[in-house]
C-alpha cells in the first residue's frame, strides 16, 4: 500500500464525512441564527431555547435524509472493501 493510496482513502472518508455532517451543520447554524434573532428581539435569554430547536432539526434531518446518509456510507464501505485486493 502506497502513500497515495492511503491519502486517497483518507480523502474519500473525509468527503463522505463532510457530506453527512453538512446538513446537520447547516440546519444548526440556520436554527441558531433564527433563535438568536428571536431572543434578541424578545430579550429572553434562556439556554434551552437554543438547544431544543436544534435537537428537533437534527431529528428531522435524520427522518428525511437518514436513508440517503446510510446509502452514502454503505456505498463508500463497499468501494473500500472491493479495493482491498488491489491494495
Amino acid at each position: 500500500m502506497t502513500d497515495a493510496q492511503v491519502l486517497d482513502i483518507l480523502v474519500d472518508a473525509l468527503v463522505v464525512a463532510a457530506k453527512l455532517a453538512g446538513p446537520f451543520l447547516i440546519s444548526a447554524a440556520a436554527i441558531g441564527i433564527a433563535v438568536s434573532l428571536l431572543q434578541t428581539i424578545t430579550q429572553v435569554q434562556e439556554m434551552t431555547l437554543t438547544f431544543v430547536p436544534k435537537l428537533i432539526g437534527a431529528a428531522l434531518i435524520l427522518v428525511f435524509a437518514g436513508s440517503w446518509m446510510l446509502r452514502e456510507v454503505v456505498t463508500w464501505v463497499k468501494a473500500l472493501w472491493t479495493s482491498i485486493p488491489g491494495l
